[in-house]
């Protein structure tokens, strides 16, 4: 028996390596022998740092450097370093740099957060002569349509009476125009890819404010008032760059992240693609039996170029049976999400509060790995 095992990570319990070993636990315990392949999953968010250096190899190194967090207060992030031509690849996580897991960023009102420090992070790769990145866009506290990372690459952002201003929502309120004459030349030089889960536009009522917006703070009240500032500053920066970027498909990626690279020139790539494309995925598919895949959280929006979604399409298209094994799934979303998987099973099996579901999430993962092995086997047998 061939098992491809392919999680994205269980946010605020198991990193994607983590589930992918405790559902590999449960599966041999239940079927004794079998074959499994971890493949750890991420799809521009929390993890894809480390899933690309992973499956990047022995080229591949991680490192940290000081930056300024969301809330401007300084932390450590960690980044990558693909070896090769032209200084390499560097690779970068917002999540390292402005995660929505950071309380003391989130303790901060969202109309004060910025990118800054994503920007400087770009710098310093700049400097190191790397010319060609790969940026994961989500798992972000920011909602400052990226205004924070072009500022810290040159952009200057003024009011009415030529003073500058802060890049965030607060601050461009005030915003009269921007200038873009300070840009890092280098940029012009750069190949960027952005990995994201998410095609929202930037602004509007599908895109970043009005979707993600609440979930990192912003007050339904409002949501109007923000969205329509970080517009206003969008139609300045895409008149100062000549390029218009706001309604292409993820935009709205990382509170406007996605916005302000596109405007820079980055490409922008489906994150989950891009890791299953890395780790090999397909050739593994090729040669399984079975695959398991699974988040913290299934929903709707799984079937939005999340991680499972990909691992699905993938099996399917080889006809490899494919289960969701994840945290917890919406009930609403049954309907939507059973025709792209194999049965669709949540953790835990009987009443806990969420605080023993996170802190028992891989005995909890490996249990139900194999009961849902078990099933597996005795509906292969019943089919012989």
């Amino acid at each position: 028996m061939r098992v491809v095992i392919a999680p994205d990570s269980f946010k605020g319990s198991l990193d994607a390596p983590s589930a992918a070993s405790a559902i590999a636990e449960g599966v041999r315990r239940a079927i004794p022998g079998a074959q499994a392949l971890a493949l750890p999953m991420a799809d521009g968010g929390e993890g894809t740092l480390d899933a690309v250096l992973a499956a990047s190899g022995p080229t591949a190194t991680r490192r940290t450097m000081p930056v300024t967090g969301a809330s401007g207060l300084a932390r450590i992030a960690a980044w990558g370093l693909v070896a090769g031509e032209r200084g390499g690849v560097g690779v970068l996580e917002c999540a390292q740099v402005v995660p929505i897991t950071d309380a003391a960023a989130m303790a901060a009102p969202v109309s004060r957060r910025s990118t800054v420090g994503l920007g400087v992070q770009i710098l310093a790769l700049l400097d190191a002569g790397v010319r060609r990145m790969m940026i994961g866009l989500g798992g972000s506290s920011t909602n400052d349509g990226g205004a924070g990372l072009l500022r810290a690459l040159g952009m200057a952002f003024i009011d009415a009476r030529g003073e500058a201003i802060e890049p965030t929502p607060e601050g461009l309120a005030r915003l009269d125009r921007v200038d873009a004459s300070g840009l890092d030349a280098r940029l012009a030089g750069c190949e960027i890819t952005l990995m994201s889960d998410v095609n929202n536009p930037l602004a509007g009522a599908s895109g970043a404010t009005a979707i993600f917006g609440p979930q990192k703070g912003v007050l339904p009240a409002d949501v109007d008032a923000i969205d329509s500032v970080i517009a206003r500053c969008a139609d300045r920066v895409e008149r100062a760059l000549g390029r218009r970027c706001a309604d292409r498909p993820g935009a709205g990626a990382a509170g406007g992240l996605g916005f302000a690279l596109l405007a820079l020139g980055a490409d922008l790539r489906s994150g989950a693609e891009v890791v299953a494309d890395l780790l090999g995925l397909d050739a593994a598919l090729d040669r399984a039996d079975w695959a398991i895949t699974g988040e913290g959280r299934s929903d709707a929006q799984t079937l939005l170029a999340k991680g499972p979604s990909i691992v699905a399409r993938r099996a399917r298209a080889r006809g490899v049976p494919v289960s969701l094994l994840s945290g917890a799934i919406d009930a609403k979303a049954l309907d939507a999400l059973a025709p792209a998987f194999d049965g669709c099973f949540a953790l835990p099996a009987g009443p806990a509060t969420l605080g023993d579901c996170i802190g028992d999430a891989a005995a909890l993962l490996a249990d139900r790995a194999d009961a849902l092995a078990r099933l597996f086997v005795a509906s292969r047998l019943r089919a012989c």
